[in-house]
C-alpha cells in the first residue's frame, strides 16, 4: 500500500499554484476559485499579473500517485496535494495548512520574485522540507540557476527548477523533486 505523504503548494498571488495542481492531479481537483471582485483592489497587488480574474478563497486539492519502476520493494506514495491561497490575509491559513506536511513547494515568479520571501520564511522558520519551482509564465524574464538561487536567497542544498505549471509532466517533476529531497532528508 503507497504511503501517504502531504504536500503544501504554496507561494504568492497569481503565481499558479490552482494550476499547478490541477496539473498535477491524477483525478479532478477541488479547487476554491472565485472572481476577484472590487473590494479586493486594495489589497491585491496585480500588478504584473492584471490578466487575472480568479483567486483562491480556500484550498485547492488533488491527489497523485508516485510508483516506483518494477521490481520495487517500495510501495510508492500517494502525495495529497494543498494549494494555499496566495494573499498576505491567508497567512494564518498558511500556517495551517503546513501542520502534518511532509513538505512544501513553493512555486515562484521571475516577474515577481521579492512575493515569494514570505512563505520562504514562513516554511524556513517550520523547519519544513521544501522545493522551488519557478513557473516560467510566457512574459517572465529568463534566469539561470544560479541568478535565481542568489535573488531568493537559497541554500545551495534546496532544490530548485524551472517548471510550467500547466504542463502536468513538468508539475510532476517538480514534486519527484521535492519527495526526492524530502527521502534524502529522511534518510541522512
Amino acid at each position: 500500500m503507497p504511503i501517504p505523504v502531504k504536500i503544501v503548494v504554496a507561494g504568492p498571488f497569481a503565481v499558479g499554484k490552482t494550476t499547478f495542481v490541477a496539473a498535477a492531479s491524477e483525478t479532478a481537483p477541488l479547487t476554491t476559485e472565485e472572481v476577484l471582485t472590487q473590494a479586493g483592489e486594495s489589497v491585491d497587488d496585480l500588478s504584473g499579473v492584471r490578466s487575472k480574474t480568479t483567486t483562491t478563497v480556500g484550498v485547492d486539492f488533488g491527489r497523485l500517485t508516485l510508483r516506483p519502476p518494477a521490481p520495487s520493494a517500495h510501495p510508492g506514495a500517494v502525495l495529497y496535494l494543498f494549494g494555499a491561497p496566495g494573499q498576505e490575509r491567508f497567512r494564518l491559513l498558511w500556517e495551517e495548512l503546513t501542520y502534518g506536511a511532509m513538505g512544501v513547494l513553493v512555486l515562484a515568479d521571475t516577474r515577481r520574485l521579492d512575493a515569494s520571501f514570505d512563505v520562504l520564511d514562513l516554511v524556513e522558520r517550520r523547519g519544513i522540507p521544501y522545493a522551488v519551482a519557478v513557473n516560467q509564465f510566457e512574459d517572465s524574464p529568463a534566469h539561470g540557476p544560479e541568478a535565481l538561487r542568489a535573488a531568493l536567497d537559497l541554500e545551495e542544498s534546496t532544490p530548485l527548477a524551472v517548471c510550467d505549471a500547466r504542463d502536468p509532466r513538468s508539475a510532476r517533476d517538480m514534486l519527484i523533486m521535492l519527495v526526492e529531497h524530502i527521502r534524502e532528508l529522511v534518510e541522512s
